[in-house]
């Protein structure tokens, strides 16, 4: 077992499966000789050759598109996007050829693809560096979409996203990789070497896909929050005093759902915490969820603390980012009914 940032866990869980399975390959921008723009894949190229590790030419499509064919044929792809910003050029080859293809070939084909995408706020990367696109492809069929919110679920997580036989985007929040973030900007950096979830032992180990984490249990209210905005949740709960419980959802595609009824139906109140923009977010869905299988049990209306209906922005970045205040508020608001 040893104490690992973000970074350092995802590193290792793609270091013990390139070692085990000579069938992964790591490609994308600057992921060789540089180890990646985050250093996710540092010294992945020196320890396991050139053609286990190497880069690619500024192709996001491109590199989706080879990843498929890949697949197709045997091999598992684990492709990097190196910001979320940017997956967009390969948005037709994850909607229209990736997430179909078991189904259109009739299970002759399918596409063991893994793309890594470091995503979310908190950066100062401005309207193109900041963006959490993950609605978009929770909606498209066939696709997998999982968001890890410390070192330890990170390795776990990406271990069980690469063996899976369908294609995972697996969101990274970048804002979590060298440390924690409670959503005050102006606090010292807290390093992830004194959280308990930061121990990770270096051998293969998995975290399932579609099993959210219990952070925190409660009897006033359910926080549903995901990657960043659980530690912004968890330093809200804690500076309000109210007794919320706090769920991690780790995948949104496959859901826990049974866990967040169970959570909500206990409570009977429920806040959703999530970085994206507000208007047709996951959280419209999540609401949707609730709604419809906890409705007798809802003691308050359904909250959401989200981004703001707005390009992501650089001058206001903290009035953007969803920031323990607003959170409370919400908290508080479910408490008054």
């Amino acid at each position: 077992m040893s104490a690992m940032n973000m970074v350092q866990a995802l590193n290792s869980a793609l270091d013990v499966k390139l070692g085990e399975d000579p069938d992964i390959m790591i490609f994308g921008e600057d992921v060789g000789y540089f180890g990646g723009v985050f250093r996710v894949t540092d010294k992945l190229q020196e320890k396991h050759g050139l053609t286990r590790c190497f880069d690619t030419p500024i192709s996001e499509g491109g590199i989706v598109a080879t990843a498929i064919g890949m697949g197709a044929y045997g091999l598992r792809p684990v492709v990097e996007i190196q910001f979320a910003d940017y997956i967009l050029p390969a948005f037709d080859q994850l909607v229209s050829e990736a997430a179909r293809l078991r189904y259109r070939s009739n299970g002759e084909f399918w596409a063991p693809i893994t793309v890594r995408v470091p995503y979310g706020g908190g950066i100062f990367g401005g309207q193109t560096h900041s963006q959490s696109p993950e609605a978009l492809f929770t909606h498209v069929t066939g696709l997998k979409s999982v968001i890890p919110s410390n070192p330890y679920d990170a390795k776990g997580l990406l271990i069980s996203a690469i063996e899976e036989d369908d294609p995972v985007i697996f969101f990274e929040p970048k804002r979590l990789y060298n440390g924690l973030f409670e959503g005050r900007p102006d606090d010292p950096v807290k390093p992830w070497k004194n959280h308990p979830l930061a121990e990770v032992p270096e051998d293969i180990y998995r975290v399932p896909l579609g099993k959210a984490r219990m952070i925190r249990e409660g009897e006033a209210v359910t926080v549903l929050a995901y990657g960043t905005m659980v530690h912004v949740a968890l330093s809200a709960i804690e500076e309000c005093g109210i007794d919320a419980e706090l769920l991690d959802l780790r995948s949104l595609v496959p859901l826990d759902i049974d866990a967040i009824v169970e959570s909500v139906q206990k409570t009977g109140r429920c806040v959703i915490v999530h970085e994206a923009s507000r208007f047709a977010g996951f959280g419209g869905e999540l609401s949707s969820l609730v709604q419809e299988r906890c409705f007798y049990h809802l003691r308050a209306p359904i909250e959401r603390v989200t981004g703001w209906d707005t390009p992501y922005p650089h001058a206001f970045e903290w009035d953007y980012f969803p920031g323990p205040k607003r959170i409370i508020d919400a908290l508080q608001r479910t408490q008054e009914v």
